[in-house]
């Protein structure tokens, strides 16, 4: 089943606050991401998820990217990875110092990895503690896909890390594209969202198709800021496939918002301000 995502859908997927909630009762997200080179990344997907409306996020960076995380924003709960790369004893560090009630985490934006089972242990170590993933970027090698059928989990690939991930070049034709979005859904049990000019959001029996259009969308960083989202509603709607898509129209919203302002010329910290007021009618109190 196909659907083009519009504001009426996507306002059903985003869950309602209640007015007596207290701190961490609308989600608690980890982010983990960044290098030596990509430090900012990690810091766009953070402050998407707490622009999304999740209480509490802790953003996990490696040690030399401390205090440049710090500096952008005091609303950033910074977690420092022992090493500079992702390494087995970074991994078990950081699961000793992350709280327990973790609701989801999107994992590697601008990520290095020097050893792949630390990530597969990391992974593996989150889904057993029914955290809900969203994984980008060198989170998305092969290897993974075994540990996450069926577990609450969005993958985020452009059609290069697409091509990586599954062994397959995304075709140009729209209906192909969408089938072998639908396929490797099927059989790997995850919501993909496959990003592009078009994005394709698909679990294998439900697809949503979000044509965006917007050129101004191909500075870096909007991918980070997408991943963010994802994340802060998946850690409020435990639907992927739902909060995928949700986030992918948010996204775009935020896009359009930015590119009317400041036409060509934007950058992915325009989009985290536009998000307050893109998605401010999609806000429910109960």
């Amino acid at each position: 089943m196909q659907k083009l995502l519009t504001s009426s859908i996507v306002k059903k997927f985003i869950p309602s606050r209640k007015s007596t909630s207290r701190k961490g009762q609308n989600g608690i997200v980890m982010v983990l991401g960044g290098s030596y080179i990509y430090h900012g990344a990690p810091i766009l997907s953070s402050i998407a998820a707490l622009r999304s409306g999740t209480d509490l996020v802790y953003t996990c960076v490696p040690k030399i990217n401390v205090e440049a995380t710090r500096s952008v924003s005091p609303n950033l709960i910074v977690i420092p990875l022992v090493d500079q790369k992702l390494t087995r004893g970074a991994v078990n560090k950081l699961l000793g110092v992350l709280p327990k009630n973790l609701d989801s985490a999107t994992i590697g934006m601008g990520l290095s990895i020097q050893d792949r089972n630390s990530l597969l242990h990391l992974v593996k170590s989150l889904i057993d503690q029914d955290t809900r993933l969203s994984l980008d970027a060198s989170a998305l090698i092969p290897e993974i896909l075994p540990l996450l059928h069926e577990k609450n989990v969005v993958l985020t690939p452009h059609a290069g890390e697409f091509s990586r991930l599954f062994g397959m070049t995304p075709s140009n034709v729209q209906k192909e594209r969408i089938k072998q979005v639908e396929t490797n859904a099927k059989e790997y049990g995850v919501t993909i969202l496959l990003k592009g000019p078009t994005d394709i959001i698909s679990n294998g029996k439900t697809t949503y198709i979000y044509k965006k259009t917007i050129p101004a969308m191909t500075v870096g960083g909007t991918g980070d800021v997408l991943s963010g989202l994802v994340a802060g509603i998946l850690s409020k709607n435990r639907n992927p496939l739902e909060s995928a898509s949700a986030a992918s129209f948010i996204n775009g919203l935020a896009g359009k918002s930015a590119q009317k302002k400041y036409g060509l010329h934007i950058t992915s910290m325009d989009l985290l301000d536009e998000l307050p007021s893109v998605m401010k009618p999609f806000d429910k109190i109960v």
